[in-house]
């Protein structure tokens, strides 16, 4: 009996696998009439939507064949991965809107300027969406429905959705990571049964590292909408702005044993600066979602789970910019087929319901439209009564490359600001002219200003779905205060104006003897490996010194000597020239190596700089996010070679190709024994181990390094507690990212270019490294008071009170260096980027003197 029972199981998954792969348009549209002249997606892609996953080749194909056949659809193309793929936009609305469609977006954008919105008749206006698709390329079934949206969005005869088009404007974007959609639909179509396998343990249900989540370089990129770091995340927030949608629509896959989730998120998470009608019309929208799902009998739920507190995702964004975001989370097939808590969980089952909510948010948006528009008006125009707090921000950095990025960001998030022509003291901090942004708080964007200055440590709610602080200043390490009116007056600031990149120049022509670059340019490392790379000997100051015509130089100073190289003094003047153009460094000609108060050019001071060869270990137990991090700063900014080393291959591999090797937070068991024994005679051979986090465990475990971590304990632990309070206490111990203050030396070669000893460092772990009982071996240490923005629970900021944030230890003539923190933190925390290049080109030199 027990046999036969198995057998019909397995004889209905079968059939059920058989029966999941025959679906067509009458599954997943309403029972209505369509325009035969426009292509219904399987005349163009070659298969109904849902028997495989659609790859973006085949879904650019079909946008454009539908644009080319509807009057209801505009295409254009607005920008491009890192892999080359377009990123499309579709503009979806009634041919009477398309023809005064500028117009329109003229119109529309008045909403947000004060002056103006006060005279607009809302009763006219159309409503404007953004509808976005599967951010993360592995949560597909978003970019599948937007297939079936769009079609009937250009198909539809029914009168209503007519009607719907001609009040409102859709922006349409059918994929929002192209690189990860494509990624993960190879993988899973490459790997289908004809009779489809609903086994969790199936290859097809399971993707290999790094995944299809991520784009290129395995950035999360629904984490990017605030720092804007990447070429994808651009192009939105250029649609974003040129626009301003009332609503945005973002829809994602969570697990497979979930239902289907909307927002709101819960109430006690949301930020304090988005106002309390932003939440009250998402509840009502919600009441649509609900109304379709109900309709079709899918279970889902809402005010759970999630949450509307960092303003960096594409739900939240819209919420600190006049709009409603709207997060859509389906549970995930992962595959065809996959079995569930919730019974088989089909694909085409995941694609139905999302198409169901994106049609039920055109509806909630028509019905709620000038609730929407008078909700984004009323939105700007509070925003002015509300800056009278603080009148301005100063920001400011010696490096023009810091001020230019940082005014980058304003500009994308349409933010006004000026550059000071004048140096001012200002409450103790020197200001000077070209090096310091003066942002007035009196204008439209002031919530997102001061989202973007604030400094938080009080919070309703202990527990984030993301991190709890992301001060961008802090992150550039920027000096930063506010102004009132009166210390305004004091400063000369020039028109606001594009800010254009730093150009690089030889100050003083053509070196008679060397030339000096400074440390403190955050391209400056990118400057140094092309200098190496052209064959040229360089020397890093590791003592202050005077040049030859008075000028001044600290640690960390690059000296490239006209003497003894292989290219003529003409050559090398001519590589300086268009290197410094290239990389926006100045240069200073030095006529001579005589310092007679301090360090001549050619003391032992001066320290020979070789090449880095580099390798970063990859692959399963790594944290893919944090490698390509890494991935990125070598390869997009720094422009330096990397290669990326699978953990399984370490052990056949020749190390010594390598200077230095990273270990980013994750597990290493996969290196093997033959592995860890490569990695420690590599070591010991006068190799740089640079690793992260739990990588720094990991190579405790080894034997390379004695790290010692602080164990955290709840002194209450014993105590009788609630069962269903479990998840809220467990939750609030986590550290989801804040950022703390630490005090560094400055003489040390990790912190060459810094000239301050204090610097925000961002956190998301529970590592806390003791210090070392040799003082020189501690380069930076957390402060007594270190919580400078976000939430961390008592017990792990005592904890965190005087350790250490980096260690140094050293094996045989070998150098490990161990970090606590992520410094590359999603590509946007500038102001550590520098120590970790430091650990690249000077880890090597750290005296063994000051290591543990």
């Amino acid at each position: 009996m027990y046999h036969l029972r198995s057998l019909i199981l397995f004889f209905l998954i079968s059939c059920a696998g058989t029966l999941f792969a025959q679906v067509n348009l009458s599954y997943y549209l309403p029972e209505e009439t369509f325009d035969s002249d426009i292509p219904a997606p399987a005349d163009v892609i070659g298969h109904e939507v849902g028997e495989w996953h659609i790859t973006h080749d085949k879904l650019v194909q079909y946008m454009y064949a539908l644009a080319a056949k509807s009057d209801r659809i505009t295409i254009m193309e607005t920008g491009r991965t890192f892999e080359g793929r377009p990123l499309l936009l579709l503009t979806i609305t009634d041919p009477s809107n398309h023809a005064q469609l500028e117009d329109i977006r003229t119109r529309h954008l008045e909403l947000s300027d004060p002056e103006k919105s006060k005279n607009l008749n809302l009763a006219d206006m159309p409503a404007v969406i953004y509808m976005g698709f599967s951010i993360h390329g592995n949560e597909p079934s978003g970019s599948n429905a937007s297939l079936l949206a769009a079609y009937y969005f250009a198909a539809s005869t029914n009168p209503q959705i007519k009607e719907a088009l001609k009040n409102t404007v859709i922006l349409f974007d059918p994929s929002f990571n192209p690189d990860g959609l494509q990624r993960f639909a190879a993988w899973v179509n490459s790997r289908k049964s004809q009779v489809l396998s609903s086994n969790p343990e199936n290859q097809e249900q399971n993707e290999p590292w790094p995944r299809g989540r991520t784009n290129h370089y395995w950035f999360d990129l629904n984490r990017d909408w605030l720092p804007v770091q990447l070429p994808e995340s651009q192009a939105r927030l250029k649609t974003f702005h040129n626009w301003k949608p009332n609503v945005l629509t973002d829809h994602h896959e969570m697990g497979t044993n979930s239902t289907f989730f909307f927002q709101p998120g819960i109430p006690s998470r949301n930020n304090p600066l988005t106002p309390a009608r932003t939440f009250e019309l998402t509840e009502e929208i919600g009441k649509y979602h609900a109304a379709a799902l109900d309709s079709i009998g899918s279970l889902y739920f809402t005010k759970e789970n999630y949450d509307d507190f960092y303003y960096g995702k594409g739900s939240t964004y819209p919420d600190i910019n006049g709009g409603i975001g709207i997060l859509f989370e389906q549970a995930s097939s992962r595959g065809h087929l996959q079995e569930s808590d919730n019974g088989l969980l089909s694909f085409p089952f995941t694609i139905r319901n999302q198409l169901n909510t994106a049609l039920s948010t055109l509806r909630a948006v028509n019905a709620l439209r000038v609730d929407l528009l008078e909700h984004q008006r009323d939105f700007y125009s509070s925003a002015l009564s509300g800056s009278s707090a603080e009148n301005a921000y100063l920001a400011s950095s010696s490096d023009p490359w810091i001020v230019y990025h940082f005014a980058r960001l304003l500009e994308t998030h349409q933010i006004k600001y000026s550059v000071s022509t004048s140096r001012q003291k200002i409450n103790g901090t020197d200001y000077n002219p070209g090096e310091t942004l003066l942002i007035p708080t009196n204008q439209p964007q002031y919530r997102l200003i001061k989202s973007i200055f604030e400094r938080r440590t009080s919070f309703t709610d202990s527990l984030f779905y993301d991190i709890s602080a992301w001060n961008m200043p802090m992150a550039f390490n920027m000096d930063y205060q506010t102004v009132s009116t009166k210390e305004m007056g004091k400063i000369s600031a020039g028109e606001s104006k594009k800010a254009e990149p730093p150009t690089g120049r030889v100050t003083g022509g053509k070196a008679g003897y060397a030339y000096a670059f400074d440390w403190n340019n955050y391209y400056a490392p990118a400057l140094l490996y092309h200098l190496l790379d052209k064959n040229l000997r360089l020397k890093v100051a590791t003592e202050p010194f005077n040049g030859s015509e008075g000028s001044q130089f600290s640690r960390g100073t690059l000296i490239l000597p006209l003497g003894n190289q292989s290219l003529s003094s003409d050559s090398i003047h001519a590589i300086v020239e268009r290197a410094v153009s290239e990389y926006g460094v100045t240069a200073y000609a030095l006529n001579s190596g005589l310092d007679l108060e301090g360090k001549s050019l050619g003391s032992p001071s001066f320290k020979s700089l070789e090449s880095p060869r580099v390798a970063l270990l990859v692959g399963d137990g790594v944290n893919s996010y944090e490698a390509g991090e890494v991935w990125h700063l070598f390869d997009e900014r720094m422009k330096i070679p990397l290669t990326l080393l699978p953990t399984d291959r370490v052990g056949r591999s020749d190390l010594s190709r390598y200077s230095t090797i990273i270990m980013v937070n994750g597990s290493y068991g996969s290196l093997g024994d033959r592995g860890k024994d490569q990695l420690r005679s590599w070591v010991q051979q006068g190799g740089v181990l640079i690793a992260v986090k739990n990588a720094v465990s990991a190579m405790n475990g080894m034997g390379l390094g004695n790290f010692k971590f602080r164990s955290i304990s709840n002194s209450d632990s014993s105590k009788q507690r609630s069962y269903s309070d479990l998840s809220a206490e467990r939750g609030a111990e986590e550290l989801g990212g804040a950022i703390f203050e630490a005090r560094i030396d400055t003489t040390h070669p990790l912190f060459y270019g810094y000239n301050k000893e204090r610097i925000a460092i961002f956190k998301n772990d529970k590592l806390f490294l003791e210090p070392s009982t040799n003082g020189f071996a501690n380069p930076i240490i957390y402060t007594k008071n270190p919580l400078l923005s976000g939430y961390i629970s008592k017990s792990s900021l005592e904890g965190l009170q005087g350790s250490s944030a980096i260690g140094v230890g050293s094996s045989g003539q070998g150098r490990i260096i161990a970090l606590t923190n992520d410094l590359n933190f999603r590509a946007f925390w500038l102001g550590t980027n520098r120590i970790f290049m430091n650990a690249v080109f000077f880890g090597g030199m750290i005296n063994s003197g000051a290591t543990r």
